[in-house]
């Protein structure tokens, strides 16, 4: 069963539509016209072509003109003269062909393009001819064809040879490394070894004049002429190519020919505007002025890297982008107003706009659309149901038959159809207010009357499986609605935020992969029959953002699925094992066309929709190839200093040796302090999607990383401080590919007082300075320090005399106040001398007491305690350290006496030490028993064995000796 479903749907198209699958053309390719005013040229545009670096060079009236990408150049010659041939060699030096001169553009020291004529090199009897009509390259040798001579030169731009027609050439063509000339009663001519010699077939052209030659097949060539139509060369045979042509091509005045890159053949023509024709002659496009293109003369042609085919017209120049899978049909394909609905039945595809029904049979060449009678107004829906054509209008209801639009029902704003699977001989159509119900009969469709019970505005609607419509208001939420059996009236039931959807906002159904899904401002979501509210859905959450809003859907008959959110445009296409391959990229170029009102995306048949746009559909074949990876660059075209009249430091370009680059080889660009504030322009040439390039940049050493995308093509730095910076700069096409990093390296110089010579200078004059500041601070510090000695000394002597008499009285003050210290002194040291004395003599009486009161009693225990008693009186006064503090306030009052005593008499026991301080303080025997706490016999003793110690001789007094230490 899904086999045959599949071959039904693969093959019914086919069968209905088998021109249009053929590759018919319904609308014309995006295109972008320069006027002259733009390029700021001639109007005439002989020639065109492009270098490696994907800059288009055009041979202009005004000179040479230069397209970046983003901005035009002109490059006039000197005499002011036209430029009508140019060719761009390999190592990049470009070739012209003008009147009265020919040779080579190359840059200067700053990168600007000059021109170095060869024409100058040769002899004055040749130099004088008038027109330079074509230059090219044959293998190693360059050839520039006048209407009189062909000058040969090598690329160093030597002159090899001259060769002379016999008769005067008017037009030159290089096939396949082979030079023919088109000569006048002579016909067609080829050069060989240096001499020029009619071919085979030349008398038959000896009346046309020749304006292409194309290498067909081996031994096969396509010749076109200027008014005669175009033949075929096959060896010496020569026959007209595609004679129901012929009249076409001969009234169309052919000026140029090229073979495109995908095998067809383009012609430009005088009055015919351009066609595109298929390797049989068959014409598969035209573009004339307004239709397609903005003028009909096409003097040039030139397919690019990326494969837009370029025109140089009599006055502008036209980028046509002939590999895109797209085709606008608009106003210039007959059809005016904002795209809303369409429908392709059999061979006739119906469009409707905010201006009417329009209509056209595809299978016609250069047909366009005709204006369905009856239709003017807002068209919402154009279908076919039971064999009726069916409008939903802002009128009404209409049929439409035989060019004509008949009134179905008078009811104001029909938005859908839906075909009743469960009622199959009815149709429900939604109105501005609610639902109405259309019969279907053998005369075809009829309307029967209004629905009641629902009165919202029904655009969106779906069936389900059970024959229940579900409904999505823009702003309200969505409705389930249940017909009745008499399909009179309806049961209605309000599905919001409380039943799972995330707002009651921006809802709509589709019917995707065979199932009902409803889009919200959060993601797509999926009714729940058996909880009776709405999930998340899962479908097609692989690759999207968790909650994508989406606008628009539409499924093809291969399962394709085409969408518009928010954020994206672009196509699901299913693989054969269910899967999906997003493809967006190619999408970009329509953000700014799409329709804003009511978005929609009508499929025509397998692999082909249109989208709604703001000026009519956007056809999009999807077997067509989306996308070229084509690797590019970006290029300066211009860095200048902003304050300074010779502001220009680089036009980009360089010459690497015999090479020209636009890569930086001098990384030693130095800018002085004064001029630091630069600006930086630069272009990505590439040439698809309307020249929409983005671009990030960074200022390495100023700038932290990358600037958010933007269309701006230079940027100015003001200010910036000393030092070597790096600017990056990256270009983004339309289709999110991003270029390779071009990068330019300069350097501010810092201000001459910041410089080295200049740090050098201030350490010098520093020092030099330091010294004779020194010096002179030397100077007069020695004549300060002079007057201060003199007075000084002054100061000195009368202060020696004043100092003498104040010692003197100092010294005596001095006297008095040591005296007074050592009077207060020996009064303290006698009162605590007196106070211990009296206290051990008040301790021995105690003592003396208790002896006699042990002695007279009686009672053990009493004299024992008694004993202890007086022990510990012995201990007492043996240990009182009353000492200390005598001994403190005696060496005050004897000039450290102790101290000194015991350095001297190391060996003196503290008994000594005491015995010989109260000697010095001529203390009598008795005084100093008490002081020692022995008798009067043990002080004897005491002393005789301190003489001993002292080694004193017989002769000498203990006391007088300690008096005198």
């Amino acid at each position: 069963m899904k086999a045959l479903i599949i071959i039904y749907f693969t093959l019914i198209p086919l069968i209905l539509l088998p021109k249009f699958s053929s590759g018919q053309n319904l609308g014309y390719p995006f295109y972008k016209y320069f006027s002259s005013q733009d390029y700021q040229g001639g109007i005439q545009n002989w020639k065109i072509t492009q270098s490696q670096d994907g800059l288009l060079y055009v041979a202009n009236n005004f000179g040479l003109l230069e397209f970046d990408g983003t901005s035009w150049n002109k490059y006039s010659l000197e005499s002011g003269t036209k430029c009508r041939d140019v060719f761009v060699d390999t190592d990049g030096k470009i070739y012209i062909a003008a009147q009265g001169d020919f040779g080579y553009y190359i840059p200067d020291e700053l990168g600007k393009l000059t021109f170095v004529s060869l024409a100058d090199s040769i002899k004055s009897e040749k130099r004088d001819f008038d027109e330079a009509w074509r230059v090219f390259k044959q293998n190693d040798r360059l050839l520039f064809c006048t209407f009189d001579d062909i000058f040969i030169f090598n690329e160093k731009g030597k002159l090899l040879d001259i060769v002379d027609p016999e008769n005067d050439p008017d037009n030159f063509f290089l096939v396949n490394h082979q030079l023919y000339l088109n000569q006048g009663g002579q016909g067609l001519s080829i050069m060989e070894n240096g001499s020029v010699k009619k071919t085979e077939i030349g008398d038959f052209f000896k009346n046309m004049n020749i304006s292409g030659i194309l290498e067909v097949n081996n031994n096969q060539l396509l010749i076109s002429t200027l008014k005669n139509g175009i033949f075929l060369k096959n060896g010496r045979s020569i026959s007209k190519w595609n004679s129901k042509n012929q009249n076409i091509f001969k009234a169309s005045i052919i000026n140029q020919m090229i073979r495109l890159k995908n095998g067809g053949i383009a012609i430009g023509t005088q009055n015919e505007g351009l066609y595109i024709l298929n390797i049989r002659g068959e014409i598969e496009m035209q573009l004339n002025k307004g239709r397609g293109i903005e003028n009909r003369t096409v003097l040039s042609l030139y397919e690019d890297i990326q494969g837009n085919l370029w025109l140089g017209h009599n006055n502008g120049i036209s980028s046509v982008a002939l590999n895109s899978p797209f085709q606008h049909l608009n106003e210039q394909t007959g059809l005016p107003g904002t795209g809303y609905d369409a429908l392709l039945l059999r061979d006739t595809l119906y469009l409707g706009t905010n201006n009417g029904l329009y209509f056209k049979n595809i299978t016609f060449e250069n047909s366009t659309f005709q204006k369905v009678k009856n239709t003017s107004g807002q068209v919402y829906n154009i279908e076919q149901v039971h064999n009726t054509i069916v409008m939903g209008h802002h009128s009404g209801t209409f049929k439409i038959e035989d060019g004509e639009a008949e009134i179905m029902a008078n009811i104001p704003g029909t938005w859908t159809f839906i075909d009743l699977n469960k009622h199959p001989k009815y149709v429900l159509q939604g109105n501005y207010k609610g639902l109405s119900l259309l019969e279907k009969s053998n005369d075809g469709l009829k309307f029967l009357h209004q629905i009641e019970g629902f009165e919202e505005s029904s655009r969106v609607m779906e069936e389900d499986e059970n024959g229940d419509i579900w409904m999505t208001h823009g702003y309200k939420g969505v409705y389930k609605i249940t017909l009745s059996e008499d399909l009179k009236s309806v049961e209605v039931k309000y599905y919001g935020k409380d039943e799972g959807l995330p707002s009651n906002v921006l809802i709509n159904v589709w019917r995707l992969n065979n199932n009902l899904i409803f889009s919200t401002e959060r993601g797509l979501y999926e009714y729940s029959e058996k909880e009776d509210r709405f999930i998340k859905s899962s479908f097609l959450s692989d690759y999207f953002q968790k909650d994508e809003q989406f606008v628009s859907f539409a499924e093809d008959a291969l399962g394709n699925i085409y969408f518009v959110s928010t954020n994206e445009t672009g196509v699901l296409e299913k693989s054969t094992n269910g899967n999906y391959k997003k493809h967006t990229a190619v999408f970009n170029q329509l953000r700014n066309v799409l329709n804003d009102d009511l978005h929609n995306i009508s499929t025509l048949e397998a692999n082909k929709v249109l989208f709604a746009a703001k000026e009519g559909f956007i056809h999009f074949d999807n077997a067509i190839p989306k996308l070229q990876d084509i690797n590019f660059d970006v290029i300066f075209t211009k860095v200048s200093i902003l304050n300074s009249t010779d502001s220009i430091i680089t036009y980009g370009r360089q010459m690497d040796g015999e090479k020209v680059t636009f890569n930086q080889l001098n990384t030693e660009i130095e800018i002085p302090f004064k001029e630091n504030s630069i600006r930086i322009e630069y272009s990505a040439p590439y040439m698809n999607g309307q020249f929409e390039n983005e671009y990030q940049f960074w200022l390495e050493n100023n700038e932290y990383g990358y600037s958010n995308w933007s269309i701006r093509t230079a940027k100015e730095y003001t200010n910036l401080k000393e030092g070597t910076y790096i600017f990056h700069v990256r270009a983004k096409n339309i289709h999110g590919q991003l270029s390779n990093v071009a990068t330019f390296e300069f350097t501010i110089l810092p201000p001459w007082y910041r410089t080295n010579w200049a740090y050098g200078a201030y350490i010098l004059i520093g020092l030099v300075s330091s010294v004779l500041i020194f010096l002179f601070f030397e100077l007069r510090y020695k004549k300060k320090t002079e007057i201060i000695t003199e007075e000084k000394e002054k100061e000195i002597t009368r202060i020696d005399s004043e100092l003498k008499t104040s010692e003197q009285k100092l010294e005596h003050l001095k006297n008095e106040k040591l005296k007074s210290e050592i009077k207060l002194k020996n009064k303290e040291l006698a009162t605590s001398t007196m106070h211990l004395i009296n206290k051990n003599s008040f301790i021995n009486s105690i003592k003396s007491n208790l002896n006699n009161i042990s002695k007279r009693s009686k009672n053990q225990e009493v004299k024992h305690e008694i004993s202890r008693v007086i022990q510990n009186i012995d201990k007492n006064i043996s240990a009182d350290n009353d000492w200390e503090h005598f001994s403190i306030h005696f060496d005050q009052v004897h000039g450290d006496f102790i101290t000194r005593w015991q350095k001297d008499y190391p060996d003196l026991s503290p008994q000594e030490m005491k015995l010989s301080a109260y000697l010095r303080m001529n203390l009598s025997t008795k005084e100093i028993a008490h002081l020692l706490n022995i008798s009067v016999r043990g002080v004897e003793i005491a002393r005789y064995r301190l003489r001993k110690k002292l080694e004193l001789e017989r002769s000498d007094n203990l006391q007088e000796f300690i008096l005198k230490y």
